[in-house]
This record gives C-alpha cells, structure tokens and sequence, in this order.
C-alpha cells in the first residue's frame, strides 16, 4: 500500500495546495506526447522549489538538467522582476521541448537555455562572470552530482543555497554492495559535501508519486 498511499496523500496535498496551473499542466503534457521520460519534480516539489527561492530572495538561479522545462517554469515564476534563470541541458530534444514549454509559460525573456554538456559549459558562465547564483537546482545526470557540486560552488556566494534531487535513490544509498553508478555518484557526493568544510548540508526523505527519494540541501557558509 507504500506507493498508492503515498500517491493519494500527493493528490490531497496538491488539490488543497498546489492548483492546475494551465502553463504547467501543458508543459507535462508536451513533454510526454514528445516521449521525454516522465522523471522530472511532482507538483509539490516544483512549488517546494519555488518556495525556497522565494525565500531566498533569489534573484540569479541557475538549473543544472532542464528535461522538459517543468521546474524551469516553477523556479522562474519565483524570480522578481529583472531576475534571471540559465538552465542547462545536454539532450537536443529535451531543449527544444523545454524551450517550448517556457515560450508558452511567458517565460523566454527571464529563462536562458544552454544547450550542451553540463561540465563544458559551467567553467563558460564561470569565464563569464556570469555568477554568483543565489540557488543552484542540480538534477542531472547523477553520476555527476560531484562534479556539479563543485562547480555550482565556484558559482556561489556566501549564503547560496544549492539542491541536489534524487538522493535517496528508493533506499539504495544504504546498500553497501549496491553498485548502480546513479548511486555510487550519491556516495561521491555526499563524500565531497561532508569534507567541504564552506557548506552546511542536509538530506530530506520524501515519499510520493515519484516513490521513495529525496533532496541534498547545502547552504554555502558566510565564510567561502
């Protein structure tokens, strides 16, 4: 009864507190009929991550893993005016959809896609000046997850608050013989998070429609 349950306290929680949005429903729904995996936030994650950019103030976010633009349009609605949201994708497809998906959210003059491999194009905003962010969303490749980390905290500043999704992995992290590359890169993260001495960090279970995972939060200390 774990997954259905978990299913239906998402949908209570979502008609009470997170509405259909028309922006948004369209976006999931191009990015299945353009047959994109289904594996991006849920509803009440993408208004979590909304909230904690608001919270932070943010006005510079960058996205690391865009897919179908779904989170994109979530972070972006969180940004006052003159705020600015990079997001970065490797997949052709998965850009032209998200793109798409931004377009339709009136989004396209606040969100910048990036098309190519997420650990080429990092030391290029780097080159650019183009930081520091305020919130770094990391949901990519996972095997990667360090190496992003790394570089979302060359692009921050004291008081950044970086999220890594999929973190859990449906308990695996706790399996020492499992050898999943998606899990060991939670291993090398977390690994890299707990000998960096400029972040105080957490991990967040959550259950729900998507099973049984979780969130990385960091927050870069006042002395980087």
């Amino acid at each position: 009864m774990g997954g259905e349950l978990w299913t239906a306290v998402d949908d209570y929680f979502d008609g009470a507190l997170v509405p259909s949005d028309p922006a948004l429903d369209a976006a999931l729904e191009a990015t299945e009929a353009a047959g994109l995996p289904m594996i991006g936030v849920a509803p009440n994650q993408g208004k979590m991550l909304q909230l904690l950019a608001r919270l932070q103030g943010a006005r510079r976010i960058l996205e690391i893993g865009t897919l179908g633009g779904y989170s994109t349009i979530w972070l972006a609605r969180a940004l006052p005016a003159g705020g600015r949201l990079i997001t970065l994708e490797v997949d052709p497809k998965h850009a032209e959809v998200a793109r798409r998906n931004v377009d339709r959210a009136d989004l396209g003059d606040v969100v910048e896609l990036r098309l190519g491999p997420a650990l080429e194009t990092l030391p290029k905003l780097a080159a650019e000046g183009l930081g520091p962010f305020d919130l770094i969303f990391i949901d990519a490749d996972k095997p990667s997850n360090a190496d992003y980390f790394v570089w979302a905290l060359e692009l921050s500043r004291p008081g950044t608050l970086i999220i890594v999704d999929n973190v859990v992995r449906s308990g695996e992290v706790v399996d020492p013989d499992n050898d999943d590359p998606r899990t060991l890169g939670v291993h090398r993260l977390n690994a890299v998070i707990a000998a960096e001495p400029r972040v105080s960090a957490t991990a967040v279970q959550t259950v729900g429609r998507k099973g049984h995972d979780g969130f990385v939060l960091a927050l870069v200390n006042d002395d980087l």
